[in-house]
């Protein structure tokens, strides 16, 4: 019979457990479901033989009951701040706090605190100073090396410094813990064999250098030159970028902050086995019942996700520094199979409101040649222009929601991931038809649109487009004119829904201004302007922190009172 992890001591009790493998310890609320990174890996470490415990938003600010009232684990403890950066889920762009938390029972604000990971470890090596620590999820992920922190206005160390964490696994954290696991299971679970396991950064004390290692500038030399950190910022871009990446080092005094390469693209069948849908209760704890909904999980409970990574490489976004640019893709097979447990779900009306990833329409979207791409290192495959070696193909993203509107009890099916406009556009007819582009648009637009579907051109000035490394807005205006005509065709009355971001580097008032008129002339539906939030270890942030471009050296404008970033974000108006 399956039953939730447990949380609490009750629990373990009527369990029968009388030791613990593994406590993981989240900012978030616990919600079994393949949506939430905790979940996935507490049942991915339970389906490799350990005893996996919860440990859901703890107080910290008490006698720290929570955190002693399941024990000592045997091995480690987990740590994430959650799904989201702790200090996006806290302030706004203009660091105001925000009164709600969409990953707490009842959207309640205040059960995790500031820079969570940092918190909650500390803590753990202070009750536990001999059990192992390690961090992830994107909090942990994108501060994995040094980087500016908006919040406190400086450039801090490594995550690791701050948190006296022993590991970090960066990115999607799948392998890396199984590859943990498996080490506990064969008795190898030992610092030394964790250090050499891919996709993990630790510290080395006596790290002798290599020639194959990529060395950055050390901590100190980015605190005594700005160019330095400029220098390492592309250094460590460009690496990034790679499917086959190198060790990469920092030296922070007496000892070595070491980044290994990342696991390669995960295939299909890799990401099938870890989509984990039938092992988890597909649902939040039963604690939270009396406590209110969890908006998070109203947004995806009838969503499923079909793919991670992104090739798109806007500056602002750090899915392609946490989830990897390269694309992996589930199976067909797998994702129906998901499709007909939703179905099951008491809470299932018939409607799927996504099936999609970062992007909705990158699924199964590769290289053609992809020996090509294993030294490439572009930051992204379809910015300034879309890589020839490119198979953007929508034929099976076409078929698997025609297969999904198929299973028994599926009434309608919704897109409500962002769409990336740019991939469906071309002049070749030969192309278009190939890679069923116009095909897909029609699908999608006759019968895939709840009322209104939502893009994002972000701006519409050149300058700024080109800092952000989004497509001319006469691109977009394409792609809008088409999706009128499409809806004409079809007898539907929709509305396509822009998104623009305010105070990004290189946007001054007069460039709001003129993205006011753009929509004013071209008779656009708005929303409100999202303000530009600079997050770790992105390439707008390291504009905005430097003030110049890391790689022309350049100088780049950016808005940094918050006086200016709400001049900006007012000139945006809701209707034209």
């Amino acid at each position: 019979m399956k039953h939730f992890l447990p949380t609490t001591r009750k629990e373990l009790e009527y369990l029968g457990w009388d030791y613990i493998d593994v406590i993981l310890i989240t900012g978030d609320a616990y919600i079994d479901h393949p949506s939430f990174g905790t979940a996935i890996i507490g049942r991915l470490l339970q389906r490799e033989g350990l005893r996996v415990a919860i440990l859901p938003q703890p107080n910290w600010q008490d006698d720290l009951r929570d955190f002693k009232k399941l024990g000592t684990p045997r091995y480690f403890f987990g740590i994430t701040a959650g799904n989201m950066d702790s200090m996006i889920n806290h302030y706004t762009a203009y660091n105001r706090l925000r009164s709600d938390d969409a990953y707490t029972a009842g959207n309640q604000a205040g059960f995790r605190p500031d820079y969570a990971t940092v918190v909650y470890s500390k803590i753990v090596k202070e009750l536990y100073p001999n059990i192992p620590v390690i961090i992830g999820g994107v909090e942990a992920s994108m501060r994995r090396f040094s980087h500016y922190d908006f919040w406190s206005d400086t450039f801090r160390p490594s995550i690791l410094v701050d948190s006296g964490a022993d590991f970090l696994v960066y990115g999607m954290a799948e392998k890396p813990m199984q590859k943990i696991a498996q080490l506990i299971k064969s008795n190898q679970f030992s610092k030394e064999n964790v250090q050499k396991v891919p996709q993990i950064v630790f510290f080395d004390l006596h790290r002798p250098i290599s020639n194959e290692e990529l060395a950055l500038f050390s901590y100190k030399e980015e605190l005594e030159n700005k160019k330095n950190y400029a220098k390492n910022f592309c250094t460590f871009e460009r690496e990034s970028n790679k499917q086959q990446q190198r060790v990469i080092t920092q030296n922070y005094g007496d000892k070595v902050l070491v980044q290994n390469p990342p696991y390669p693209t995960l295939s299909s069948d890799e990401l099938d086995d870890f989509a984990l849908f039938d092992e988890m209760m597909y649902t939040p704890h039963p604690k939270y019942l009396k406590r209110g909904e969890i908006p998070a999980w109203e947004m995806i409970k009838n969503s499923i996700t079909i793919h991670r990574g992104c090739f798109g490489g806007c500056s602002f976004c750090a899915i392609a520094a946490h989830q990897g640019k390269y694309v992996a893709s589930r199976s067909e097979d797998s994702i129906l199979q998901e499709v007909k447990h939703l179905t099951e779900q008491s809470y299932f009306k018939g409607h799927i409101t996504d099936l999609g990833g970062p992007s909705a329409n990158m699924y199964q979207i590769k290289g053609q040649n992809e020996k090509h791409c294993v030294d490439c290192h572009r930051y992204s495959c379809i910015f300034p222009s879309i890589c020839k070696n490119l198979k953007r193909d929508h034929k099976p993203l076409l078929r698997l929601y025609q297969q999904a509107l198929k299973i028994k009890n599926v009434k309608s099916l919704t897109i409500g991931s962002g769409i990336r406009y740019d991939l469906l556009l071309t002049q070749d007819e030969k192309i278009d038809k190939k890679y069923a582009l116009t095909a897909y648009f029609e699908e999608v637009v006759k019968s895939h649109v709840s009322g209104r579907l939502k893009v994002a051109p972000e701006h519409t000035v050149p300058h700024v487009l080109q800092t952000m490394r989004k497509p001319n807005f006469d691109t977009f205006l394409l792609f809008y004119n088409k999706f009128l005509q499409l809806s004409k065709k079809s007898n539907k009355n929709q509305q396509l829904i822009p998104y623009f971001i305010s105070g990004h580097p290189n946007c001054t008032i007069l460039d709001m201004k003129q993205l006011t008129k753009d929509v004013t002339k071209n008779r656009l539906i708005t929303e409100q302007a999202q303000g530009f939030t600079p997050t770790p270890m992105t390439y707008a942030t390291a504009m905005y922190y430097l003030g110049y471009d890391p790689y022309t050296g350049k100088t780049v404008y950016s808005a940094k009172k918050t006086e200016e970033k709400k001049a900006q974000n007012k000139y945006f108006r809701l209707e034209p």
